[in-house]
């Protein structure tokens, strides 16, 4: 029988285990920490009963995924839960612009530039699903959906400041570049609009929804479907050399391109070990989970009813923010992600005490504290925040590679999205997947499609191993 053995349980790694397992391969996972899951894991961080999402939090490529969507995962346990808004951005005025799942409703909202919304998201959330079927394989291939790509492309190609600009009302061009802020890369940049264009569309396509339970649900119900399949798990294995693995047919790295150099050493050829040293890590992230008294005192109506928020003002400061990070500054008012994943999922909180998830961005490898200047954001927009603390645990970017070797310097993306890592990454060639050794597989998301929950970067390097398998 074929064998196979998988670096890493996050969702890349199951996802390629188990497509490996359904053509028959024996399947091995190792995993390095006690838990499984990578981004996907959920502790009880800052009081008794109140769940966390340790990165991941809100999966509308999750959702969306055709690979996820194939497996089944409801009859795992897995269910999505969804807020009553997906997404809200508030400004210091007391409005905010608001992200509906239901883009008529969005656009309405949005007076002058609601029409303006429609002709960019209409099409692109409505054949969201044919889109997704190209954008999430690596960029050298046919495309089943030329027409859909082709406009997308077009679009995508722009930087976000420039594509803000079809929208006059501040509110709508800090909703779309908040979302754009996703890639962790200047708002000027070429090809910066391509995260805001796809988190968006999927907002609408699919809606922002957290798992029931925690993040963690997702690779729970990945694991138990592998079980099934025959595949086995192995925690607490830290693997430093391929020759540690024994001789698999096959081996699946779902590590980051750094750790590919460390494992596989003077075997892989030359060009790809530069590529690979030349692999460029992006800003990093600094995380806050608090345990609040109550909901947070937001003072626009529509942050309360919201699961996802971006902490950050207009456009413009957004952009400033994002570029300061990128140039390697820490921004006195840094972009900031909120989660409010209670109000979709009861089930994470404890006798009136709620679970807020937060992160900052901050420049890669950011050695301080931001811990005021992220309490700072939630003060602008919720006044009185501050007194309804009652816990709070702190993950700073060192401690946020320690959790996930994966996040080089602070990097939860695993790899800048400058613009040529977003159209091939980790580097330039016709399988991004293979690391140049026969039967050895690079399957993060390091490769193509890139981050998020979504579990394509696996999927995609397993079909490129069976592949090999049939040559």
């Amino acid at each position: 029988m074929t064998t196979a053995v998988v670096v890493g349980s996050g969702p890349n790694g199951l996802a390629a285990a188990i497509h490996l397992a359904r053509q028959g391969v024996s399947v091995r996972v190792l995993e390095a920490k006690d838990t499984i899951g990578g981004g996907t894991r959920s502790s009880e961080l800052t009081l008794p009963g109140l769940i966390h999402d340790d990165c991941s939090a809100f999966h509308p490529t999750g959702v969306a995924s055709p690979f996820l969507q194939s497996l089944g995962l409801g009859d795992y346990g897995l269910r999505w839960l969804w807020p009553e808004i997906d997404l809200v951005h508030p400004l210091d005025s007391g409005s905010a612009g608001v992200l509906w799942r239901d883009i008529d409703r969005t656009a309405a909202d949005m007076g002058e530039d609601g029409k303006a919304w429609q002709r960019m998201f209409g099409r692109l959330s409505t054949s969201f699903d044919e889109l997704t079927g190209d954008v999430f394989r690596p960029i050298a291939h046919w495309p089943a959906h030329p027409l859909q790509l082709a406009e997308f492309g077009v679009n995508a190609l722009a930087p976000a400041a420039l594509t803000a600009r079809r929208w006059k009302r501040p509110q709508t061009r800090a909703l779309f570049g908040g979302v754009a802020a996703h890639a962790f890369s200047s708002l000027h940049a070429p090809m910066s609009s391509s995260v805001g264009l796809m988190l968006t569309a999927a907002g609408h396509a699919y809606g922002w929804p957290v798992a029931e339970g925690g993040s963690r649900s997702i690779t729970d119900a990945m694991a138990s479907l592998l079980g099934e399949l025959g595949g086995t798990i192995e925690t607490g294995v830290y693997v430093d050399s391929l020759d540690s693995l024994g001789s698999p047919d096959l081996v699946m790295l779902n590590v980051a391109p750094r750790a590919v150099l460390r494992i596989a050493g003077d075997r892989l050829p030359g060009r790809v070990a530069r590529a690979y040293r030349r692999y460029k890590y992006g800003p990093a992230a600094f995380k806050i989970d608090f345990a609040v008294d109550g909901h947070v005192p937001w003072t626009n109506e529509h942050c309360r009813a919201a699961g996802t928020l971006h902490l950050g003002g207009t456009f413009e400061e957004v952009a400033e923010a994002e570029g300061q990070i990128v140039r390697g500054v820490m921004p006195a008012r840094p972009t900031v992600l909120v989660g409010q994943q209670y109000l979709a999922d009861p089930s994470r909180s404890s006798g009136g005490v709620n679970p807020i998830w937060a992160y900052a961005h901050v420049p890669h490898g950011y050695s301080g504290d931001a811990t005021h200047a992220i309490i700072d954001q939630f003060e602008r927009f919720a006044p009185g925040f501050r007194d309804r603390i009652v816990g709070q645990h702190v993950r700073s970017v060192a401690q946020m590679e320690q959790h996930n070797a994966n996040y080089i310097g602070g990097d939860i993306g695993v790899g800048a999205n400058t613009a040529l890592q977003i159209a091939m990454r980790p580097r330039i060639g016709l399988d991004p997947y293979s690391t140049g050794i026969p039967g050895v597989y690079l399957c993060s998301s390091a490769t193509a499609p890139g981050a998020g929950v979504h579990g394509m970067c696996g999927f995609n390097a397993a079909q490129s191993a069976l592949k090999h398998l049939e040559s």
